[in-house]
């Protein structure tokens, strides 16, 4: 579970933990590895802007644990228009949003058949927003990074569906996280009130368990 000390890594965490799912749990630094619920029974760290991060935790999955699903519940947004953008800004959208994922995804593919090998039904689960669909203006950095992961996302479903690998794009619309509020740069438009956490993960458990193959925004 990556992003387990944010509000619908928390809850994700949570509610698998209950169900008797084993949870690995990341954050990217010591200070919010704090914050990863107690129900994790291991806490890890992981930055998706550097590789070398990435790597670590994979060399460390690959070695030791048995991976049967991933869960990427990690983000960053940012605001304003283009003209405004920053080059570092762009980067950390891009790094964390879609790139970052991506490298971790593939290089635990391994891992993956091997839990389908094992009889089991391995998944990819990442939350990638209603932006993937409907990109909005003032956003279009933000967007662009999550319209590129569900690209990805989409090609590889059709493509691990012969390994019996499971990929699925979630698309929720605007959900009360409190990401809009630590934005990156910009500040967030007065959105109207979104969707509970709560109400989110509950389908995004039952799509697990119901074997859906994908979440698009009108499904939440």
């Amino acid at each position: 579970m990556t992003g387990a000390s944010g509000a619908l890594g928390t809850e994700l965490t949570n509610v698998l933990s209950s169900k008797g799912a084993k949870v690995l749990g990341t954050a990217t630094n010591n200070e919010s590895a704090g914050s990863i619920p107690a129900k994790a029974e291991v806490r890890l760290l992981l930055d998706f802007q550097e590789p070398d991060s990435i790597q670590t935790l994979t060399d460390y999955l690959v070695a030791a644990s048995q991976v049967d699903g991933i869960i990427n519940a990690s983000g960053v947004v940012a605001f304003g228009p283009v003209s405004e953008l920053t080059v570092e800004t762009s980067r950390r959208l891009t790094a964390v949003n879609s790139q970052g994922p991506i490298q971790l995804i593939s290089q635990l593919f391994g891992k993956l058949k091997e839990s389908s090998e094992a009889g089991n039904q391995p998944f990819v689960l990442n939350i990638t927003g209603v932006v993937a669909e409907t990109p909005m203006m003032g956003m279009a950095a933000y967007c662009g990074s999550k319209t590129a992961v569900h690209g990805f996302l989409t090609a590889l479903g059709k493509e691990w569906r012969r390994e019996g690998i499971r990929v699925i794009s979630a698309r929720p619309g605007h959900t009360e996280t409190g990401l809009a509020t630590r934005a990156i740069a910009g500040q967030a438009p007065n959105f109207p009130a979104g969707m509970t956490t709560e109400h989110v993960v509950a389908r995004l458990i039952a799509a697990l368990e119901a074997d859906e193959k994908d979440l698009a925004s009108t499904d939440f």
